[in-house]
């Protein structure tokens, strides 16, 4: 079984990489070329009057080409990720999705380039003639002590940022760690001693970087695989090793070990023992780092240290050291103010910025992104998470201020308040909008039913899962007919040992589930033999029945059929104790942005109240993704210029929202043109108290925000997330039948999602 489920991930991974098209990048043109026009301005005769204009003042190439926001990913693929030397052309994988965390992360243009080339002089030669071509290099995946070479002539040559990312991100990140673990123990820099393993690129890196925050070097005590470091030994040393040499004769880990605050592994699995960590000082900081297996598992280290503060690589301990908390958002800091080099003062600046971080208050969105985690400064939370939103407006700014201040900037930024601003509000313009969801989930477990249990896409969203998530899928189906299609579409689970299956033919729960069926409907023209058919026959019944009675905590139906006919089920079961269907909500996750869509569903005609209820819980839902709401109450009439049905309930509407004095930004009545365009809506209504496009839009018609979703979706590229049935307590979701199995996943994640009041 356990081959089986890697033969499976294996081939997701593959199916991933090459469907629907290979690879994961793509380049886009910004600008139209629609007619003869465009053309003679993007190429002949135009585009002569940029290159000129870049000839005469080469500053300008940042205003008239990409490469103020342009990136290059260069490596030859000596030491990739814990594959080694690959070479050039099967590392491209994984420079490409460096590339991808550059756009998602930072809003960063990235190309990869992978060199034939293992000799670092003309490495070097190579990265340092595409000067023209970019804003700044990240060199990645290149072994030591090549790496080293490569990095100090690039610097030396170049006008721009250089950054080798494996030593330099992570000595970043380490220095964070470090600065707050610090803090936590109540110890400083100047007195710490320090015991490493890993003589590699970013152990050398993490030491050096160390030094800058005030350890002194003879405190320092580094070890490889031949033992301690020490003047004068031959064994695999390089000249970044001897620098940090100590004493003349040789010695072991376990003997250097005593008395260090510190251990900072950057080696393999094993390497620190429990007996290693005994003679440690008192409250030892301990960051094994090795992945995916460190070099002393956290639970080791408590058995003998309980007041030990661990970091390591891994997301499912605490303290994960991450390299994109760090180089996403100092590039983005350094491109924006055209800096020439990433120095000291801007490293310093950003590992000021990540720890500050995790000592302040925690965001609302870090917080339901790891809702069953404590999110507060200590041993357990040192640094921010990789999702935090507040990553991007901190740490660029703060690197930019220190690029202006060093005097390496020849862009400088006049109103940084007004920088970091636009920074924030950029966090959300990608598909990393559903991460938070999907961690959230993942710090409990909930049980969710799948009415539709033999469909190929439920049965690859409960495959998925059962890999990303800690939910348990019960499905509704036949077993024989659910194994063979598993087998039939290569995934390795299998009905009953994977997950639990409620067979409508023959389970033993049949006469518990009609009865409670019958004794909810009785009233309603419902009979035993009624129930007992339904019971026997509708899925959708059985899944709400199922929560109903707590064998389940979520149901997710709407594979096929009509929506209206799987809400009739859902409402007649589960619309109690104060929950009611209230709208259906969509997430459109489009290129330039989050844009939530209601009522797609539930009302046809949605009285004043009703739109009022679907604006509350619209932006309630916004808030989970981490979306400030701006609410749009769109209509055929725009700011009273109709009188006609759907200005008049929209105006009616905005009557009740005003008497609440709720706490979010809505207005309207406007068509959807001014909701999205606020230039337009500053012309036809100047006294908006909305800024910016909406990004929530609620419609007077049910009709009018379902096609407005699907032109989205078919028209534009959206991706949609939902429909999110507003109203029931998050115990039932209705899909549409051109859900994907993807789309399904990221359902099972809002399902999975423990909400109070969820709305």
């Amino acid at each position: 079984m356990e081959e089986a489920r890697h033969d499976s991930a294996r081939q997701a991974a593959l199916d991933y990489h090459e469907f629907p098209k290979p690879g994961k990048l793509e380049i886009r043109a910004t600008k139209p070329l629609a007619n003869g026009r465009d053309l003679s301005r993007a190429y002949s005769p135009g585009v002569a009057e940029a290159c000129l204009e870049i000839k005469a003042d080469p500053s300008t190439a940042s205003r008239y080409t990409t490469r103020g926001n342009l990136v290059g990913v260069v490596t030859n693929g000596t030491a990739v990720l814990g594959l080694g030397n690959i070479g050039a052309l099967a590392s491209k994988p994984v420079m490409e999705g460096k590339a991808v965390l550059f756009k998602k992360f930072a809003n960063i243009d990235c190309f990869d380039i992978e060199l034939n080339e293992p000799d670092p002089y003309k490495l070097a030669e190579i990265v340092c003639a595409l000067e023209p071509t970019f804003g700044a290099i990240n060199l990645e995946d290149i072994k030591a002590p090549e790496c080293f070479i490569v990095e100090q002539i690039c610097r030396e040559r170049m006008k721009i940022p250089v950054f080798h990312d494996d030593q330099h991100g992570t000595a970043i990140v380490v220095g964070a760690a470090a600065t707050n673990a610090l803090h936590v123990a109540g110890k400083k820099f100047s007195d710490i001693k320090i015991v490493s393993t890993g003589g590699g690129a970013a152990g050398i890196a993490c030491l050096n970087m160390l030094l800058k925050l005030g350890v002194k070097r003879e405190n320092v005590w580094l070890c490889d695989l031949a033992g301690l470091v020490y003047k004068d030994r031959n064994e695999q040393m390089t000249e970044q090793k001897a620098a940090y040499a100590q004493g003349n004769t040789a010695a072991n880990l376990s003997e250097v070990i005593a008395g260090a605050d510190m251990f900072l592994g950057l080696s393999g699995p094993g390497v620190l023992t429990p007996e290693m960590v005994a003679k440690m000082a008192p409250r030892p900081i301990i960051f094994a780092l090795a992945n995916p297996n460190p070099e002393i598992m956290p639970e080791a280290v408590r058995a003998v240290a309980p007041d030990a503060i661990m970091a390591t690589g891994r997301s499912d301990f605490p303290n994960q050291v991450n390299n994109v908390l760090c180089f996403p958002f100092i590039f983005r800091g350094a491109l924006d103010v055209g800096a020439t080099v990433i120095n000291d003062a801007m490293q310093l600046a950003c590992i000021d910025g990540i720890a500050a971080l995790a000592r302040a208050t925690t965001s609302a969105e870090a917080a339901a992104a790891y809702s069953s985690e404590k999110l507060t400064f200590g041993a357990d939370y040192l640094i921010p998470k990789p999702f935090d939103p507040r990553l991007i407006g901190v740490v660029a700014s703060a690197v930019a201020k220190a690029a202006m201040e060093t005097g390496v900037a020849t862009r400088p930024i006049h109103d940084l308040d007004a920088y970091r601003e636009k920074l924030d509000g950029s966090v959300f313009k990608s598909a990393l909008i559903m991460r938070p969801v999907f961690e959230a989930a993942a710090q409990t477990s909930r049980r969710i039913i799948f009415a539709e249990g033999e469909d190929e896409r439920v049965l690859r969203a409960a495959n998925a899962m059962l890999e990303e998530m800690t939910d348990k899928p019960i499905l509704i189906g036949r077993p024989d007919v659910i194994a063979t299609r598993c087998e039939r579409a290569g995934l390795p689970i299998r009905p009953d040992k994977d997950f639990e299956i409620i067979n409508p033919e023959s389970d033993h729960r049949y006469r518990d589930y009609w009865g409670s069926y019958h004794e909810l409907m009785a009233r309603q023209g419902v009979t035993p033999d009624i129930a007992r058919a339904v019971m026997r026959t509708n899925t959708t019944a059985i899944a709400a029945i199922a929560v109903h009675r707590g064998d389940a905590e979520s149901m997710i139906c709407g594979t096929f059929g009509q929506y209206l006919w799987h809400l009739g089920y859902v409402r007649q079961i589960l619309a109690r104790d104060g929950l009611h269907p209230r709208a259906a909500l969509s997430l459109m996750i489009l290129e330039d942005g989050p844009l939530f869509i209601a009522d797609t569903q539930i009302n046809a005609v949605p009285t004043p109240e009703q739109i009022a209820e679907t604006v509350i819980g619209a932006v309630r839902h916004a808030k989970r993704f981490g979306v400030t709401a701006q609410v749009a109450m769109c209509s055929h009439s725009s700011f009273g210029n109709l009188d006609n049905d759907s200005g008049r309930r929209m105006r009616a509407a905005l009557e009740i929202l005003d008497s609440r004095e709720v706490d979010f930004i809505y207005e309207g009545e406007m068509n959807a043109d001014a909701a999205l365009d606020p230039d337009l809506r500053a012309r036809i209504f100047p006294g908006s108290r909305m800024h910016g496009p909406a990004n929530v839009l609620v419609f007077a018609y049910s009709d009018a925000a379902s096609t407005a979703r699907n032109m989205l979706k078919l028209k534009a590229g959206g991706l949609e997330v939902g429909p999110i049935l507003m109203g029931m307590g998050n115990r039932a979701h209705i899909a549409t039948p051109s859900i994907t199995a993807r789309g399904l996943l990221n359902m099972s994640a809002i399902a999975g999602t423990p909400v109070a009041h969820y709305g």
